[in-house]
């Protein structure tokens, strides 16, 4: 029948982690059999022609730090020393060995001058000698990707330091890589992957970059088809990953014209929708929308992207890639209305269905969630349990920590009229554990600046059977942004918010049976609960409104 979902078969994700993980132990005894690193060591190019462009602001401080002796990557510090080698001792953390393997540090080091150029120079070629055969974790394609990027983007300053024997074996080096990044891979990033040895092939000199470039620009083309949705989302729906695509092939259509030649149409359309789609999540301070575990990036960070934009003028959309916006002076709301994004695109995906995500003045009050799960999201949660859940053991070893059964159906419409903005919307995830339909309506007073919600948790037919009139306790929850400091009033029917840098404090009113500040996960913060507790067969209603504080409430000090 329409409109029925395939069973789910158990064990699913296991029988495919099995079959993926025997697929990926012969692909990597392969990728480390001499012979496949002879055949992707030829044909030799003939060193660099162009230096390619990255968008993408250096800081010249990380440079200045390894001069001196400390490696900065990820959050974790590493000391070597001046002249170091960070490559013949343990890194601090997983992320920071793959950022150092990744040279998120070479861009960095470059800006930092003629003497941060020789010493990457000194770094890369040692590297190659301990690594530039092949190895399991400095050769993941994820990891290997990034590298060939940073390497092709500083490969001529590189150079004009270099021998020339020590600049045939690093344009060798990224050649061959570039190479490898074209063999068998996720699907999630087949696209950065191709875009990356696209720009190792348009630097590199010869008819071995000119041959590398066109089989990287076939999958290129190829692999946007899926990764850019018509309107420009990215597949896993986040948006950092669509900024970070953008600067690639913003960097491979620069480079390009260098050369004298034209990015396909493939490529340039790509560019016009992922730039919309920048636009689109840039907020009002300029950074970011942050949802499904998306990093905000900085302002300067995504100026940098818009910059090359040349519609940046033209009017914002109100819905993208499932989300919808709404704004008006001084109050920006996105909300989530799709599914979490599946399969190999929900590696990182959360279980935050009608998330969403409010600016005040330009400043970040309520975040679409602190963690994968919904007990931490800007949505409501009934009973204990979320709707999907995230891979482990052996499953998540090979597939990734995916997001797994959290595809519930989502319904959404937008209504406009004069002064006022409001969104309908509904999820069906809690249909099979609970027999309810979650529904929130968010009204945006464009005349007033204040925003209006309503959380209903409505019963199904199946909610009415023996036990319906058995009570199941909710909650509504708000994660509130890093540094926002949060006041309960005397009569816990208001919360004052004070968003961080200073302005005007803002008051969120409810109607809920109770009301409290909690800890985040990780005690990063605080979050906004809002409990109650619904008979099975009744259903439950919460309404709450965010206003400006016009007169201030009496009771204890802020938490921070």
């Amino acid at each position: 029948m329409a409109g029925l979902r395939a069973p789910r078969l158990p064990g699913r994700h296991l029988a495919r982690a099995l079959i993926v993980g025997a697929g990926r132990i012969l692909a990597e005894e392969w990728r480390g059999a001499g012979p496949y690193r002879w055949l992707t060591a030829r044909p030799r190019p003939m060193g660099f022609g162009l230096q390619p462009k990255d968008f993408r602001p250096a800081d010249p401080e990380l440079g200045r730090a390894i001069l001196a002796g400390a490696f900065v990557l990820e959050g974790a510090t590493l000391v070597t020393g001046v002249r170091g080698d960070p490559w013949d001792r343990p890194s601090p953390t997983r992320a920071f060995a793959e950022a150092l393997h990744r040279f998120d540090w070479l861009p960095g080091l470059i800006a930092a001058g003629p003497e941060g150029a020789a010493e990457a120079l000194r770094l890369v070629l040692e590297w190659r000698r301990l690594f530039g055969k092949w190895n399991a974790f400095a050769w993941a394609p994820e990891i290997m990707a990034r590298r060939v990027f940073n390497l092709a983007c500083a490969g001529p300053l590189l150079a004009a330091r270099a021998s020339e024997a020590e600049t045939a074996k690093i344009a060798g080096d990224l050649a061959r890589q570039a190479r490898d990044l074209l063999g068998p891979g996720s699907v999630a990033t087949a696209a950065e992957r191709a875009a990356c040895a696209a720009v190792a092939g348009v630097a590199l000199r010869g008819p071995a970059g000119k041959r590398l470039l066109d089989r990287a620009l076939g999958r290129l083309g190829r692999a946007l088809a899926v990764t850019v949705g018509p309107d420009g989302g990215h597949a896993s729906r986040r948006p950092d990953l669509a900024l970070e695509l953008l600067f690639d092939l913003q960097t491979l259509d620069e480079a390009m014209v260098q050369r004298g030649l034209a990015a396909p149409d493939t490529v340039q359309r790509a560019i016009d929708r992922l730039a919309a789609t920048v636009r689109f999540f840039t907020l009002d301070d300029g950074a970011l929308a942050d949802f499904h575990g998306g990093s905000a990036r900085t302002p300067a960070y995504v100026a940098a992207a818009r910059a090359q934009d040349e519609a940046d003028g033209r009017a914002t959309a109100t819905d993208l890639d499932g989300y919808q916006r709404m704004d008006t002076r001084g109050l920006q709301v996105i909300a989530d209305i799709a599914p979490p994004a599946a399969g190999a695109w929900a590696e990182r995906a959360c279980d935050q269905p009608l998330a969403i995500q409010v600016l005040v003045g330009g400043r970040r009050l309520i975040d679409p969630g602190a963690g994968r799960g919904i007990a931490a999201a800007s949505s409501v949660q009934v009973g204990e349990g979320g709707h999907g859940r995230v891979l482990d053991g052996f499953a998540a070893a090979v597939l990734g920590a995916r997001l797994v059964d959290a595809d519930a159906i989502v319904d959404a419409q937008r209504h406009e009229a004069p002064g006022a903005v409001w969104l309908d919307l509904a999820h069906h995830g809690w249909m099979k554990a609970h027999g309810l339909v979650h529904q929130r309506r968010l009204y945006l007073d464009l005349d007033a600046g204040e925003l209006r919600g309503e959380d209903r948790l409505t019963p199904t037919a199946r909610a009415q059977g023996p036990d319906g009139r058995h009570f199941v306790p909710y909650a509504v929850r708000f994660p509130l942004h890093r540094g926002v400091q949060a006041q309960v009033s005397q009569d816990r029917r208001s919360v004052l918010l004070r968003p961080p840098g200073g302005g005007g404090g803002w008051i969120l009113r409810n109607d809920a049976l109770e009301i409290a500040l909690e800890p985040l996960v990780g005690g990063r913060g605080l979050q906004l609960v809002m409990r109650g507790q619904r008979r099975a067969d009744s259903g439950s209603r919460v309404r709450w409104k965010l206003a400006p504080a016009r007169q201030p409430i009496d009771g204890p000090k802020p938490q921070a």
